[in-house]
């Protein structure tokens, strides 16, 4: 292919030495790089994440997930291109993108369709490459995406930083040791002779000072005029104390650091927060004083460690903000797939927030179609268990007779078909979760075996005779109101009690209606991107329309009533149609009907049915189809009512 043109950023000098100080280019594999482009990958829904550093001539991988390569040219790589863009870059189509028409990844075998950057940015706004996604097919960024990609690079760079302040705490540490044994030794000569050495004192480049018991300065060598931020002429009516900040923490250590020499006990190497004179700014240093022998005054000593101590304060700054960065992302998608802010959802949101960290048993209790697996989801990718499987069993479709392999596995050999051993739901789940769905529909033998396994966490698989130690966390969910299955005896009681830990109730859909055009405009993104077309217009009438639908069959009712309204578009308007559950005005309503119906047999049914076809067909003069027809009237489709009538023999 052509090689595309290489445009160099304005300030290349300076962006390739700020990229030099971190010293990252060649490192090897690092854990948390990969971490973070595993989750882009996993968030944005791509096979491919790279966190890539521009260097002069090519751009380097730090961490790739999903692709091979480590580096690639300069000249063909996008993120010499990403790294131009003050904000973020995106291609949805590369086929269709003039700025990547001609680019070797697009045209070639590789097959590039979609490519998105954040730039990885310095404080001081030099961008030093890139956390990008690419896909082969084409697909386009949400606001929340777009802005999940830019905290996964402001996460980035703060690594970079970490890493980098550790190293220079490192080197500032071995500098304070090799400046604390000439301390030793200046003390030692001082020690020895004043006068021999007074020009030693004066030079030494360790801040020396001779002080009073109440801390005023008596003598002071350069180094010491130099850190503390005073003139010479200042040395005699000067304090020690005063260099103290106000803060309580400082007046104590300074404290504590005073009355050990008024004991006349040597002090060494205490750390002092100090402010010097001159401008005020933040020394710390740690501080050495020998009184002298008469106890009249006494030798300081400091080396002044500032560098390192904000540098400290930084990194640890730097952690904070690492994990709240990683905490929000989390937030954002964790409950990715439950949608909705009505205070009802919210309080499920936080409910799983608290229940989540704990190994408690949870119960979800919600009505069919309500999304009491996604809960189940959201609770095991908010906990500790989370490297581990969610292991999924529904109790609802599992055989009677199959329950007891399904659930603790079986052995070669143990019953008909048990042609090779199997580890069941529990083994498959151990060290994570076990999700068991319609809970309700367990027959009562096996809630006993369950309880038991619960309660030793060990199993015995059939047809064996030793147990195995398991460890998993139990979500459970059903439709069914438990305790009145506990009070007519068809649910074990002791077992309701060992799941019911924490009970989570979800909300119907139309307790939530606030929420309903929020998760059908996500349901028309979605359905619409499955079919490989561009979404429908979803416009603000129809949102109502289905926010006073009663949906009893909740979200999942929705979403089929959506994928079915995006299908039948065909890139046309969307048109919902919602059963009616109401009777038509003009339906007859007979005063039998009211009371508790009798049951009638085929013949009864068929001659009630005939009667009434009639007299519809009488009341309408004979017509069938249309307004004011028979069908309307009788609430049926036309063409049902149609073949009803020649069934039955009418004429």
């Amino acid at each position: 292919g052509m090689k595309a043109e290489v445009v160099l950023p304005v300030n290349e000098t300076e962006r390739l030495e700020a990229l030099r100080r971190y010293l990252i280019l060649d490192t090897p594999p690092d854990g948390a790089f990969d971490h973070i482009t595993a989750i882009a990958s996993e968030l944005l829904k791509v096979p491919i994440a790279i966190v890539s550093l521009v260097d002069h001539d090519r751009i380097w991988f730090k961490s790739h997930h999903g692709i091979e390569a480590c580096e690639t040219g300069r000249d063909i790589g996008l993120c010499a291109s990403a790294i131009l863009s003050p904000d973020f870059y995106q291609i949805t189509d590369a086929k269709v993108d003039l700025r990547a028409l001609t680019n070797p990844l697009v045209a070639g075998k590789f097959g590039l369709r979609f490519y998105a950057a954040a730039p990885l940015r310095t404080s001081d706004g030099f961008n030093l490459g890139t956390i990008c996604v690419i896909d082969r097919k084409p697909r386009e960024l949400t606001v929340s995406e777009t802005e999940m990609l830019s905290k996964l690079a402001a996460l980035v760079m703060d690594l970079m930083e970490l890493r980098l302040a550790a190293r220079k705490i490192a080197e500032l540490e071995k500098v304070q040791r090799e400046t604390s044994e000439q301390l030793r030794l200046a003390n030692l000569a001082a020690v020895e002779s004043e006068e021999k050495f007074r020009d030693l004192f004066d030079e030494a480049p360790i801040p020396y000072v001779y002080e009073g018991l109440d801390t005023r300065f008596i003598q002071a060598n350069r180094a010491a005029l130099k850190t503390l931020g005073i003139k010479p002429e200042e040395i005699t009516g000067t304090y020690g104390k005063s260099f103290v900040p106000d803060n309580p923490e400082a007046q104590r250590r300074a404290r504590e650091a005073l009355e050990s020499i008024g004991k006349g006990t040597d002090t060494g190497g205490v750390l002092l927060e100090l402010r010097r004179k001159d401008d005020g700014k933040p020394l710390w240093v740690q501080w050495w004083s020998k009184p002298a022998a008469n106890g009249e005054f006494t030798r300081t000593m400091m080396v002044d460690i500032t560098a390192r101590v904000l540098m400290e304060q930084e990194q640890a700054r730097l952690q904070a903000q690492n994990e709240y960065l990683l905490e929000e992302i989390r937030s954002a998608h964790d409950f990715g797939d439950i949608i909705g802010d009505s205070p009802a959802i919210r309080k499920v949101m936080q409910q799983i927030q608290l229940v989540a960290p704990t190994d408690a048993a949870v119960l979800i209790n919600g009505e069919s179609g309500t999304g009491k697996e996604l809960v189940a989801h959201a609770i095991h990718e908010n906990s500790p268990r989370k490297g581990r499987a969610l292991i999924k069993v529904n109790c609802g479709a599992v055989p009677e007779n199959l329950f007891e392999s399904e659930f603790f596995g079986h052995m070669r050999g143990a019953f008909t078909g048990a042609v090779r051993d199997k580890p069941g739901r529990f083994e498959l789940a151990d060290g994570g979760t076990l999700f068991l769905d319609e809970i309700g529909e367990i027959p009562l033998a096996m809630q006993a075996k369950l309880l038991r396994v619960l309660q030793e966490q060990e199993i015995e698989r059939v047809g064996d005779t030793r147990t195995r130690k398991i460890n998993v966390r139990i979500i459970a969910a059903t439709n069914r109101d438990l305790k009145k299955e506990v009070e007519a005896g068809r649910f074990r009681q002791d077992l309701f009690y060992r799941l019911v830990v924490f009970p989570l109730e979800i909300p119907p859909l139309r307790e939530r209606r606030e929420d309903i055009p929020k998760l059908a405009a996500h349901f028309v993104r979605v359905t619409a991107k499955k079919m490989n077309c561009s979404p429908p217009r979803f416009t603000k009438a129809q949102a109502e329309q289905l926010t006073s639908h009663d949906w009893p069959g909740n979200i999942r009712e929705l979403q089929n009533a959506v994928e079915r309204a995006v299908i039948l578009a065909q890139n046309g308007p969307l048109h919902f149609e919602l059963p009616t559950a109401k009777l038509s005005d003009s339906t007859p309503v007979t005063v039998e009907s009211a009371k508790s119906p009798a049951i009638l047999t085929r013949e009864a049914w068929k001659r009630h049915e005939r009667e009434s076809i009639a007299t519809a067909l009488k009341q309408s003069g004979g017509k069938v189809f249309g307004p004011g027809g028979a069908a309307e009237l009788l609430n049926m489709k036309p063409t049902t009512l149609a073949s009803r009538i020649k069934a039955l023999g009418i004429r």
